[in-house]
């Protein structure tokens, strides 16, 4: 993509045009929502939640994760091109952003998200992104809610109609009036991680019980249970 290509892209009224556009389109998606309803407990009784997802689903989150704004939530983005168009958007929702991934301001941003999350109680993380590989769990988000004291609810999409990118991870796009069902898992808790086999244990963990739900490379959408 062209530098003036790019500058266009991310210009403050594309993104607000981008912004809208989004969330027009998702108002065609019939969503459902199932099991939010012990973790927004475990919220308002002063727990702090950080919520899971898959870089590959993220799109068809952006309509209901606005619906959480109240709570004063914190979402982890890359410093990506990507990042740069995803994290305007993400503002709008009213969502904090801390941009960082592990392979560009990491740090930094993990203690911004670890601090926030301690203090607010709602944070965010994509667990593969930004560039993968598909499904692979990386460490951040076991770090950040051992060291902030939250649980973890993964969430997952199942789309009963969706475009699938030719991207690293096969992007999804949900079809307009389309099903889609937005699923969380039941409450992970972290305060049990003392050791490093503890860590690992607990990634190797989440990432077995996300995997059902990822559409791989030339495969079909899970439909495993959360």
């Amino acid at each position: 993509m062209g530098s003036m290509l790019k500058s266009v892209i991310r210009s403050k009224t594309s993104l607000i045009i981008l912004y809208v556009c989004v969330r027009v389109y998702l108002r065609f998606v019939r969503i459902t929502v199932k099991n939010e309803k012990k973790w927004l407990q475990h919220l308002e009784k002063g727990g702090s939640v950080l919520i899971a997802a898959f870089h590959q689903q993220f799109f068809a989150l952006i309509r209901h994760f606005k619906t959480y704004e109240t709570f004063n939530p914190i979402i982890m983005i890359s410093r990506s091109s990507d990042g740069d168009i995803i994290a305007p958007v993400a503002r709008r929702s009213g969502w904090k952003v801390a941009r960082g991934s592990s392979s560009r301001g990491g740090k930094d941003a993990m203690n911004e998200m670890i601090d926030f999350v301690s203090d607010n109680g709602l944070g965010a993380n994509v667990v593969d992104g930004p560039r993968g590989p598909i499904g692979v769990v990386k460490p951040g988000t076991i770090r950040i809610a051992q060291k902030s004291g939250a649980i973890i609810v993964f969430c997952v999409v199942i789309a009963e109609s969706a475009w699938f990118i030719n991207s690293w991870d096969r992007f999804m796009i949900p079809k307009p009036f389309s099903k889609v069902e937005i699923r969380f898992s039941d409450m992970i808790k972290t305060d049990k991680i003392r050791t490093a086999s503890d860590f690992e244990r607990s990634r190797a963990f989440l990432e077995k019980e996300m995997a059902p739900f990822l559409v791989q490379p030339g495969g079909c959408a899970g439909r495993g249970k959360a």
